[in-house]
């Protein structure tokens, strides 16, 4: 039999009041009816939410070619976190890098030229899962290959050395002179203060403020692979030396009494009678204060090779022994028996000066790249990039020839 809408509507509200009175009491004995469905009317269900994976973006991209030696890999962290960063080179040699404030990784270097590398990175994401990122690139090959040397490397040196790193060509612009800079270290032990400068655009040294002490252990490092030198110019390797500082040994050379005095540890060893340049704008030796360059027990002194060629007035070309390098302009102190008679009162020489051979012997065998002569009495005066010339500057003269001053 087919009831009407209206008996429907009756008994549907007959059943909305039973249940508002269930409702009622469930809200004072704390139970909750069921629903139609099995349902529980009254509770509120919480989604489990969806995890999201690690997403992450790496520079240089993947197979890229060509990349600037002058590059830091950096990697990002588009989702989620990261957990580790591995980069190598093809040697299988690692880059230590940091964490940047935003939770992404730098390298804390530049990268070789030529050399291929490989990023491999951890990620987690927001349930901690981990995905693994990898990417491999290349770095451009350089039209020039950037080299230098550590001077003196190894060896042990006097008082006034300081640490030298030369290069070959020029470091053209001082702002990338100051990207070396900002690279390189030295470590002494006695720890000393110092400063490193250029003498000129090939030559970066650094000196203590004032001389080394004996005894000292001097070590550098340059970690300068990537650093670019010039116009498709890159250094193409780093370098670690050093060296130790021997004794004490500083020498006076008064050009006007023609007298050279040694001490050792301010200790006086020997006074001996010299003949220095005689006077002239190309002749008279130099003043100030020099470094002993290098030490050879004979050389032939030609002077084409400082500007006086043969068959002009003045060349010359003499076989000498026990030669100190004083300058790179040709100044020595050697064995001179042919001016034995003019050391202690005339100046006669052609800038180099002269001792007689057992003096010079001695000399010769005291003396250690790196020791100190003084020379005073000259009005023609010595040119720090004539010779190792830090110490014509003065401390605060010497900190402005950095770089990054």
């Amino acid at each position: 039999m087919r009831r009407s809408l209206s008996h429907r509507l009756v008994i549907s509200g007959a059943i909305t009041l039973a249940l508002g009175s269930a409702l009622a009491l469930s809200g004072c004995n704390g139970l909750t009816a069921p629903s139609a469905k099995g349902e529980t009317i009254g509770a509120s269900a919480t989604p489990t939410p969806k995890p999201t994976p690690a997403s992450v973006t790496i520079t240089p991209a993947d197979k890229a070619t060509g990349v600037s030696p002058q590059t830091k890999v950096e990697v990002a962290a588009d989702s989620g976190t990261l957990d580790s960063v591995v980069v190598k080179d093809g040697k299988g040699k690692e880059i230590d890098g940091t964490t940047t404030t935003d939770g992404g990784w730098i390298a804390s270097r530049y990268l070789r030229p030529n050399a291929t590398y490989s990023v491999t990175v951890t990620a987690l994401g927001s349930d901690g899962s981990p995905t693994t990122t990898t990417s491999r690139f290349r770095t451009a090959k350089p039209a020039i290959d950037a080299t230098y040397h550590l001077v003196y490397d190894g060896m042990t040196v006097g008082v006034g050395m300081p640490v030298s790193i030369q290069f070959d060509s020029a470091v053209q612009t001082k702002k990338m002179r100051a990207e070396v800079e900002k690279l390189v270290s030295v470590t002494s032990v006695p720890a000393q203060q110092g400063s490193w400068g250029w003498l000129d655009n090939r030559q970066l040294m650094f000196r203590p403020k004032t001389y080394w002490k004996a005894g000292t252990k001097v070590t550098v490092d340059a970690p300068i692979a990537g650093v670019k030198t010039g116009d498709g110019k890159f250094v193409g390797k780093d370098a670690t030396g050093g060296f130790t500082v021997g004794s004490k040994i500083i020498s006076t050379v008064n050009i006007q009494s023609h007298m050279m005095t040694v001490r050792k540890g301010g200790t006086v060893l020997r006074t001996i009678p010299v003949s220095t340049g005689r006077p002239g704008p190309s002749t008279e030796t130099r003043s100030g204060i020099k470094v002993i360059i290098d030490k050879q027990p004979h050389i032939v002194m030609d002077s084409s090779t400082v500007g006086i060629p043969k068959g002009s007035p003045g060349y010359y070309r003499t076989d000498t022994n026990w030669d100190l390098r004083v300058t790179w302009t040709g100044e020595f102190l050697h064995s001179a028996p042919w001016s034995v008679g003019a050391q202690g009162n005339t100046n006669v020489s052609h800038g180099c000066t002269n001792l007689s051979p057992s003096n010079a012997k001695w000399m010769y065998d005291l003396s250690k790249v790196g020791d100190i002569v003084k020379f005073v009495g000259s009005s023609r005066v010595f040119k720090p990039t004539e010779g190792i010339g830090v110490w014509q500057y003065s401390w605060a003269q010497w900190q402005k020839q950095s770089a990054l001053a």
